[in-house]
């Protein structure tokens, strides 16, 4: 019997077809940015009514500290929130800033990827031009109002008050309303936007938000009013200014290929010679030939005519040619002193802080510098996991720890031999804080949202050794603690059974039991050592003066030497109080 399926078929009937190529070609259009964010804002840190009241706040605030530094003056910023209705909530932010031209209010708030930052290599808190149009498109999507922006550049000069929209189709600012409006202030910025949202408080709310921003910027002063409760004044805790960073050039070591070609296809007609020297920092003439010999081009060649193996060579050996640090000017980190201040204001009764500041690095071309601060002790709890406080060119990043670099570093950090308790695979167990700062001309954050820093080799190497160098100040600071204890269980061993022997001498001897007793008291120096303690602060040995023999008579053995007594201690540490260590294998 023959299979049906080897019989004759009867031809199927073709598939239709959905659409045709001119179809298809008629639906394609260019999608504008804010288009994109509106049916993605979650890229942005607006993904819940929560997280959205926060990234409106920093955002506001970050442009407010980056306008006010650029233009060398100490901001005083003013953070209003008011519940208006059910989940609606009006965020004012105020500054003292240099204030914002007429011509440029409307592209600055409400133009998506537009701003000054985004093309310099110096250190800045905002990068994309996105953060502050992203608010205001939040805003007009969840309420439909307007944002309205007041801004004034100086004495005498006009105070402009304009409504902003955004035009989502073609990424471009709807100015709703134009006005000169009185205003007290000599120059300032002023935002007002009314979104749908919710405030809460805890590690990821407004509040801690501002708390760590005024660790990270001691010149800042701050007055933070809440939906609910009384106003909160944080006083500036430094008259000092931030060094205003520079702006630099890429540096060679870490630039990607990709990069690296761009850059010589911008100067066709110039010699690699000629880029090399005149669009890296630290590459100086000598610097450029080494980097051509060794990647067999020769110097005088247009940068226009360098492609495939001759571009991979000359990438390789800007990586393998020696060449200078970058310079650290554009980079502006808190400094060891500051962050102690920052911590002190944060936790006034810890009773020992320690900082530390890397020297400057680079990944992908970029500078970076990391610095580590620490405070231990005082009030904060011994059961709980230790505060870890995450920033990035002063700003807090308080979501996606987990995904971060910068915990990372202090999860891989072996704190049992800094004398803290760690739990395996945990942070440290302890009254401990631990503050880290990544300052670079360009955060390699892991979205648009700036949540959480990329686990570049280069940043988690600096990274690390900055959270050892400030767990080996702890260590010193703890085991001179332990001793000091120590030291005070000896002496009350002594002290107890002074009376005893000296009473039992007497009658041996046949002379004054206080006699003996204070010879005995004097002699003490010689067996304990104790630091003196003064409360929450520093700590340090005080010598004892030479004491006079202990009985029995000098023929008698003398007891053992207890060793030297505690060294005198500091408690607020920096890297160069601190002895080098000797060379030899560190147990991290």
């Amino acid at each position: 019997m023959v299979s049906p399926d080897l019989l004759p078929q009867e031809p199927k009937e073709a598939p239709k077809r959905r659409a045709t190529a001119e179809a298809m070609a008629s639906r394609q259009r260019e999608i504008s940015v804010s288009e994109f964010f509106t049916k993605n804002r979650h890229l942005l840190g607006f993904d819940n009514p929560a997280k959205a009241l926060l990234t409106t706040v920093k955002e506001a605030v970050d442009n407010a500290l980056d306008a006010c530094e650029e233009a060398g003056i100490l901001p005083e910023i003013v953070v209003d929130i008011k519940e208006v209705g059910k989940d609606r909530f009006k965020v004012i932010i105020e500054d003292n800033g240099p204030g914002i031209v007429k011509a440029q209010m409307a592209k600055i708030f409400a133009k998506l990827l537009y701003g000054s930052k985004f093309h310099r290599l110096k250190q800045s808190r905002g990068q994309q031009g996105i953060g502050i149009s992203a608010a205001v498109l939040y805003a007009q999507l969840t309420t439909g109002k307007p944002a309205i922006i007041t801004s004034k550049i100086g004495k005498g000069r006009p105070a402009h008050k304009i409504g902003l929209r955004i035009d989502t189709k073609s990424n471009a600012p709807d100015v709703t309303s134009d006005e000169i409006v009185p205003w007290d202030k000599e120059h300032g910025t002023r935002i007002e936007l009314e979104l749908q949202a919710a405030y809460r408080g805890g590690r990821t709310g407004v509040d801690s938000y501002l708390e760590q921003t005024v660790v990270a910027n001691p010149h800042l002063g701050l007055i933070f009013d809440p939906p609910k409760g009384e106003p909160t004044v944080y006083p500036r805790a430094s008259e000092e200014l931030p060094r205003e960073a520079k702006e630099i050039k890429p540096h060679p070591h870490g630039v990607e290929l990709g990069m690296l070609q761009m850059m010589l296809s911008d100067a066709p007609d110039e010699t690699i010679k000629h880029v090399l020297t005149d669009r890296f920092s630290r590459v100086s003439a000598a610097v450029a030939d080494e980097i051509c010999v060794k990647a067999a081009v020769g110097p005088k060649m247009r940068a226009g005519d360098v492609h495939g193996d001759e571009l991979d060579r000359l990438h390789k050996a800007l990586g393998e040619v020696k060449v200078m640090a970058p310079s650290a000017d554009c980079v502006v980190p808190i400094g060891e002193d500051l962050l102690k201040t920052g911590l002190r204001r944060r936790y006034p009764k810890a009773e020992f802080y320690a900082s530390s500041t890397r020297p400057p690095s680079v990944y992908r071309g970029n500078p970076f510098v990391v610095e580590v601060g620490l405070a231990y002790g005082g009030d904060m709890p011994t059961d709980e996991s230790a505060d870890v406080m995450r920033f990035a060119n002063r700003v807090p990043l308080q979501y996606q720890p987990k995904a971060c670099a910068i915990s990372e570093s202090v999860y891989q950090t072996n704190w049992k031999a800094y004398e803290v308790s760690q739990p395996k695979g945990s942070l440290p167990v302890g009254p401990l804080a631990v503050v880290v700062h990544l300052a670079s001309v360009w955060v390699p954050f892991t979205s648009e949202a700036k949540e959480a820093v990329a686990h570049y080799d280069d940043l988690m190497r600096e990274l690390r050794l900055a959270v050892q160098e400030c767990g080996r100040k702890l260590a010193t600071y703890l085991r001179a603690q332990h001793k000091a204890q120590s030291e005070q269980k000896r002496l009350g061993i002594f002290q107890r059974y002074i009376p005893e022997v000296a009473e039992a001498l007497s009658i041996i001897l046949e002379r004054d039991k206080d006699e003996i007793a204070r010879q005995f008291q004097a002699a003490l120096p010689n067996f304990v050592r104790l630091g003196q303690t003064t409360e929450g602060a520093d700590v340090a040995a005080e010598e004892a003066p030479p004491a006079p023999s202990m009985l029995p008579p000098a023929d008698s053995a003398a007891p053992p030497s207890m060793g030297e007594p505690p060294a005198g201690f500091d408690n607020d540490v920096s890297s160069s109080e601190i002895p080098a260590k000797k060379p030899g294998k560190s147990k991290n």
